[in-house]
């Protein structure tokens, strides 16, 4: 079978990866794909945004299964694009991908169904969101309403700070239209995990927990990114925690979607904070982690291809997915700037290097083969994942590889997983 993986960062990379490890595929695509997939795949010169020329693409070639990694053009309603022409799709509706689209609707929908989350205020007009700040204090977290690329979450230490976040996302509109609301919510105290899980709008399969690092510099230090590491099992995420999680917010989740009308397949990623509440959600996502899919998809077993497929004919009850008992870790090699402005071009040095080292994938995100050699083309440039028998030995083997790899203005956090030391015995 043909696939197409829509898409160009490190989850694209890891999923274009798992998916060509399995016997029915003939043949994979990825759109536009970085210097990482061409290894795997044909590198298809669309963007992910490119609605139309993906269609026409995906007709021409007869695509047997599409799989889309970012939230943007979900948001944008490929799913029902392709839906409509007869092409099968992997994701949400944009109807359901509302659900990480606008961090309103999100919200409400919680309260709604019962879905235990921070209190929090919604406002579309600055002055009041302001006066609400003064009521309330801080600490506490402001969020754009729309789609930021990760970077429209502001958690605020001081009233100054929160009222400046506020005139940057309502004011100055720094992420557009995405800003024309904002929540403002309590903050959350206690430690984050990533729950991410496979759903055909009936039944719900949670994949390995996983723990992202969204602050640029160590100790959770320094403005939110796209992620800067991420591991897998989360020990935080105990057994009973799962089973709690499961039945207060996935099943929720999915069952609520069906009370609205909504027909939800595809990934729910739930971030959760876990409390001295117990968990509560701090966001729902319509699609898989970046860079959290890094170490689950070094940990997945199964073949991903019929799962995908089960999803969208709704068959996903009687699936059983097997996970490597080992952990994994991702430590992610950002350009110098990132999370602000950066440069791209750079050589990067040492890839040839992790080759030797067993249990080591190297996954690609903003990159691009120059001919003789790869260069910088994004915020966040590799994502350096490592398997081991604990999450000791993972986080040793990923900075072993770390270490091989150079290019200008390179810069990582140094204490990736560290958090899940503590639960280690």
């Amino acid at each position: 079978m043909k696939v197409l993986v829509i898409g160009s960062g490190g989850r694209e990379h890891a999923l274009g990866w798992k998916i060509a490890q399995s016997p029915k595929v003939t043949k994979l695509y990825c759109a536009p794909g970085n210097a990482g997939t061409a290894e795997l795949a044909e590198n298809v010169a669309l963007k992910a945004d490119d609605l139309k020329g993906l269609l026409q693409f995906a007709l021409t070639k007869k695509i047997d299964l599409t799989v889309v990694g970012p939230e943007v053009p979900l948001c944008a309603g490929i799913v029902d694009l392709f839906e409509q022409n007869g092409l099968r799709i992997f994701g949400p509706r944009a109807a359901a991908a509302r659900i990480e689209g606008s961090k309103v609707f999100s919200k409400e929908f919680m309260i709604k169904h019962g879905i235990p989350t921070a209190q929090a205020g919604i406002f579309a007009d600055l002055t009041k969101a302001k006066a609400y700040i003064e009521a309330v204090g801080a600490p506490i977290v402001v969020k754009a309403d729309g789609l930021a690329a990760g970077k429209g979450v502001v958690v605020c230490q001081t009233k100054a700070e929160a009222l400046a976040a506020v005139d940057q996302i309502m004011g100055a509109k720094e992420f557009g239209a995405a800003g024309d609301k904002v929540v403002i919510e309590e903050c959350l105290v206690g430690e984050e995990a990533s729950i991410i899980a496979f759903t055909d709008g009936r039944s719900v399969i949670p994949l390995a927990s996983s723990q992202d690092h969204k602050r640029v510099f160590d100790g959770d230090q320094g403005p939110n990114t796209g992620g800067m590491g991420a591991y897998s099992p989360a020990p935080v995420v105990t057994e009973r925690l799962m089973e709690q999680i499961n039945l207060d917010v996935l099943k929720p989740f999915v069952n609520g979607m069906r009370q609205e009308g909504i027909d939800y397949k595809g990934v729910i990623y739930a971030g959760i904070m876990v409390t001295k509440k117990g968990p509560l959600v701090l966001e729902f996502n319509a699609r898989l982690g970046d860079p959290e899919t890094q170490p689950i998809m070094m940990r997945l077993k199964s073949d991903i291809v019929p799962i995908l497929q089960a999803i969208i004919d709704e068959k996903l009850d009687d699936r059983l997915i097997e996970w490597d008992e080992r952990a994994a870790v991702c430590v992610v090699l950002a350009a110098g700037g990132y999370p602000g402005n950066y440069a791209k071009g750079d050589e990067i040095k040492g890839l040839e290097r992790t080759d030797q080292l067993e249990g080591v994938m190297v996954f690609h995100a903003g990159t691009k083969d120059e001919g003789r050699k790869i260069v910088t083309n994004g915020g966040r440039v590799l994502g350096v994942t490592a398997l081991g028998g604990s999450i000791k030995y993972a986080i040793d083997k990923a900075y072993q590889a770390v270490e091989l790899i150079k290019f200008k203005g390179m810069h990582y956090r140094r204490d990736i997983g560290k958090k899940a030391l503590k639960h280690e015995k």
